[in-house]
């Protein structure tokens, strides 16, 4: 679109402000809105926010201790340029468009979550491949209204439709109905495909599925539908929470899968089972599966849902159909052939965790890795000859450190930068009101991740 038509659509749609809209590297969705004017004014260069955009946690401290790039450290604009083609009605009389962050000098910021996906996806493509994903999003919904929680410290809340846990209960009550109805409605309003939603495991919890599609369209899909999941909760006097583990109750998960696409059709099915291309990408996901952790589990919540029998994986496995395996291969379909990364919590940043596994596959597709055998079995417990996956922030931290394939399919700038935050984040744990990770779920963990994670 041109900034006239932009303008002209503007007109139609009788838009009044814009919000500009990213993620940072938490996850945490973020932005500003601006008048036509001005957005019409800088579609070209994009719209300055300062570096601490990627430079300050999620308490709003200065993440210290490691090496700036050279666009961080004098608190220099990076510029954000939206993608027209994620321009839609948000709310009436109000639009709102999705960009990814570049440097004053015209090179993309290294770090930026979408721009490491887009880059990821252009490989694909450059090897014959449209990358197609989706998400399952977990989250945990309370009858308090989001000041009610804040007044209790987001402790002893409520979950709507009861404390009876299990999954795909239909006896809910009618408020949990009309949540989930309006969330429905949004996103159709929205224009964002969705495929179903239901009773999840844990009290008061639901699953939201986000459609099939390409894989940087999807993860937009993803970080929208979680800001409406908020923003309905909030206008129905609600809350809602993307926490790992809000409460010493079931975790919650953000399974991401994962197929390519070729001239041929899908290139992971094959009659038989997985096809020579799914094999080596699975080679590729499996070699760089440790050191993947640290952006599927990025808090340090994220590790208390690390339980044997409590559904996320916790050996580093792969198996056909195999849910208790990390990476799950649904084989022998032409249309729904694929990979299920089972590990990643509904804290993820799903932008950085789809750029890791997409860019691990295609490195095994580049240089023909073959992967383990498929575990046959219970993965859980640490069967005899599995490895286990990373437990803690620094374990994973570590993992992510000496893994190759992700330093340069990453490439370093991300790698080293990331590696600091969450070195800064077990430190902010330790020295800024937390407490030992194995006295249980702390006040920090909640007022850090309650509502940003």
């Amino acid at each position: 679109m041109t900034a006239r038509e932009v303008e002209r659509w503007c007109e139609e749609n009788r838009i009044t402000s814009i919000e500009i809209q990213a993620t940072n590297l938490d996850g945490t969705f973020i932005g500003k809105t601006l008048s036509v004017g001005k957005f019409l004014g800088g579609l070209a260069q994009g719209f300055a926010f300062a570096d601490v955009v990627f430079g300050n946690d999620l308490g709003n401290f200065p993440v210290l201790g490691f090496a700036f790039p050279a666009w961080r450290g004098e608190l220099e604009d990076i510029f954000l340029r939206p993608d027209l083609d994620t321009l839609c009605v948000w709310r009436p009389g109000k639009a709102a468009v999705i960009g990814d962050f570049w440097r004053p000098d015209g090179r993309p910021v290294g770090v930026c979550p979408r721009n490491l996906l887009r880059r990821a996806a252009a490989e694909a493509a450059e090897r014959g491949f449209d990358a197609m994903a989706a998400i399952e999003i977990e989250a945990t919904v309370f009858e308090e209204s989001i000041q009610e929680a804040r007044r209790v410290a987001y402790d002893g809340m409520t979950p709507l439709g009861g404390y009876a846990g299990s999954a795909y209960v239909l006896a809910k009550s009618s408020d949990w109905r009309e949540y989930l109805e309006c969330v429905e409605q949004r996103l159709r309003d929205i224009g964002i495909d969705w495929e179903a939603w239901n009773d999840e495991a844990a009290a008061g919890q639901v699953e939201v599925n986000v459609a099939m599609g390409s894989v940087v369209d999807v993860a937009d899909r993803w970080a929208r539908t979680r800001q409406v999941m908020r923003e309905v909760a909030y206008d129905l006097g609600r809350t809602v929470t993307f926490m790992a583990k809000w409460s010493n109750s079931w975790g919650q998960a953000s399974h991401l899968n994962l197929s390519l696409v070729d001239e041929d059709g899908n290139a992971f099915f094959d009659p038989a089972g997985p096809s020579p291309v799914m094999r080596q990408f699975i080679g590729g996901v499996m070699q760089a599966i440790t050191g993947t952790t640290s952006v599927a589990l990025p808090f340090i919540t994220s590790y208390r849902r690390m339980l044997p029998l409590e559904g996320p994986p916790t050996t580093a496995t792969w198996g056909i159909g195999n849910k208790t395996a990390a990476i799950r291969a649904i084989t022998g379909h032409p249309k729904q052939s694929r990979i299920e990364y089972r590990l990643p919590g509904a804290d993820a940043n799903m932008y950085l965790v789809s750029a890791a596994v997409l860019g691990a596959g295609l490195f095994g597709i580049r240089n023909e890795v073959e992967p383990p055998p498929a575990f046959e079995g219970m993965a859980w417990c640490r069967p005899e000859g599995t490895e286990l996956l990373p437990t803690t922030i620094l374990q994973a931290a570590t993992a992510l450190e000496t893994d190759k394939v992700l330093r340069e399919v990453l490439g370093p700038e991300f790698v080293d930068y990331w590696l600091g935050t969450r070195r800064w984040e077990w430190i902010a744990f330790h020295t800024m009101g937390g407490a030992d990770a194995a006295a249980g779920l702390t006040a920090w963990e909640r007022n850090r991740y309650f509502e940003l994670a």
